[in-house]
């Protein structure tokens, strides 16, 4: 049979296995050991790359920062952190038109730099700050859009599960991937936080305005959000001061996570199971997922499907943006319908040669991706980040929530057309500060 042909049907049966609910790992994984056989001929050879690539992953120290970062999250979670810093955010921004909003954008941020889950930061922040908000008067829409929107920043923060498996995957620096979603994270808090300041200008009701706190609640508040500063600065600051590895930083916040968990009030045997049974399936997952998308890999490669698909579309003489811009919409599209993850690694063996062909920084492609797969997360008519939302907190119709993010997809298109024709903006701060070494 024709090489591109097997590709093409193992796409097919691929996705065929995914909408059957198959997890996508597995169905990678399947697909790339049957297509390798049909074209290599030997079952033996096609289920021992299978077999090396498995005991590779759990081998690997690079991929012990998963279950690190995913352990920091759990234990920041059931700590309360959440809940201490979205009152730091509401004392100084609560008092302005808006400005429980904000506070929910700022309190995303801030989460996702503890997090690296977009999925847990909508969920966190939707317990903590939906029912503030609506307490207060703001509309269901401006109140979930901010959540969903906000919540995405979780993946786009460092440090990000799903910079971690870019940087894997691809045999590219997490550090300088960190690096470079620096100013674009600074860049989409502070747009986000211009939709709503002109949305409630537009539309004052939506959000009324309350008190403003005093100097001695704001330093309450500050104080009582050490710990989820204190981790942030540990972490972040010890990575860009390269005072720690990225492996070392995840150790090190897992180990301070778990010291305030276990000193602080809501400490109880069933929190510390459900942290360690979550973090034990996420890790699982991702594991399986990257032994899936490695065994693709070997079959796409073996194919030559790659530099197939990269010669088309030179043919077609297209520029270089204009194939960006055609790659934009497709991942947004993926963003909406699939998990991030799987968008990412079912994608890679095809696109990531592409970019290199046409001259593209690797770094910047992986952080533009990221913020791509992550708009998709809030755009109709799936959205996940949306349906995470929803499923916390039922009462909301989807319609509603659906219109409350129209000034935050508003303000994800300025931004992705700032880091796609400005790459300067993303690769400015990891070459300023020569992060080039492999984890």
């Amino acid at each position: 049979m024709d090489p591109l042909l097997i590709v093409a049907l193992g796409l097919i049966g691929m996705f065929v296995l995914i909408a059957l609910h198959v997890p996508v790992g597995v169905a990678m994984a399947a697909t790339g050991l049957i297509c390798f056989w049909l074209l290599d001929g030997n079952f033996a050879l096609a289920f021992s790359i299978l077999k090396t690539e498995t005991t590779t992953a759990l081998a690997s120290l690079e991929l012990a920062i998963i279950p690190l970062f995913l352990l920091m999250g759990g234990f920041a979670t059931a700590a309360g952190m959440s809940n201490d810093l979205y009152r730091l955010a509401q004392t100084f921004l609560g008092h302005r038109r808006g400005g429980l909003a904000l506070a929910t954008i700022g309190a995303c941020a801030g989460f996702g730099a503890v997090c690296g889950s977009s999925i847990a930061t909508a969920a966190t922040m939707t317990r903590v700050a939906l029912p503030q908000m609506r307490e207060r008067g703001y509309a269901a829409t401006l109140a979930a859009g901010s959540i969903a929107g906000g919540g995405s920043l979780g993946m786009l923060i460092p440090p990000s599960i799903l910079m971690v498996l870019y940087a894997i995957l691809t045999e590219q620096s997490v550090l300088a991937l960190f690096a470079a979603a620096v100013i674009p994270g600074i860049i989409t808090v502070a747009f986000y936080n211009v939709a709503i300041s002109v949305y409630v200008r537009l539309n004052p009701e939506t959000a009324p305005a309350t008190l403003r706190a005093s100097r001695q609640e704001r330093l309450k508040a500050t104080r009582q959000s050490w710990r989820v500063i204190f981790l942030a600065f540990v972490v972040s600051g010890g990575i860009y001061g390269g005072i720690f590895t990225v492996s070392e930083a995840a150790a090190v916040g897992s180990a301070f996570a778990f010291l305030f968990y276990m000193t602080g009030p809501e400490r109880n045997r069933r929190n510390l199971l459900e942290v360690l049974g979550d973090t034990a399936g996420t890790t699982a997952m991702l594991f399986i997922v990257i032994i899936g998308a490695a065994t693709m890999s070997y079959f796409v490669t073996l194919s030559g499907a790659p530099s197939e698909i990269t010669a088309w579309i030179r043919d077609l003489g297209l520029p270089p943006i204009a194939v960006i811009g055609l790659l934009a919409v497709m991942f947004i599209i993926l963003g909406s319908v699939f998990d991030t993850t799987a968008g990412m690694v079912i994608t890679l063996p095809f696109v990531y040669p592409l970019i290199l062909e046409l001259g593209y920084d690797p770094i910047w492609w992986g952080l533009v991706m990221i913020v791509l797969i992550e708009v998709g997360m809030i755009t109709p008519p799936i959205g996940l980040n949306v349906f995470v939302l929803h499923g916390m907190a039922p009462h909301l119709p989807l319609s509603t929530i659906f219109r409350g993010i129209v000034p935050f997809l508003i303000a994800d298109v300025a931004r992705l057309a700032v880091f796609i024709l400005f790459p300067q903006v993303v690769l400015w701060l990891p070459q300023y500060l020569g992060f080039t070494s492999y984890f």
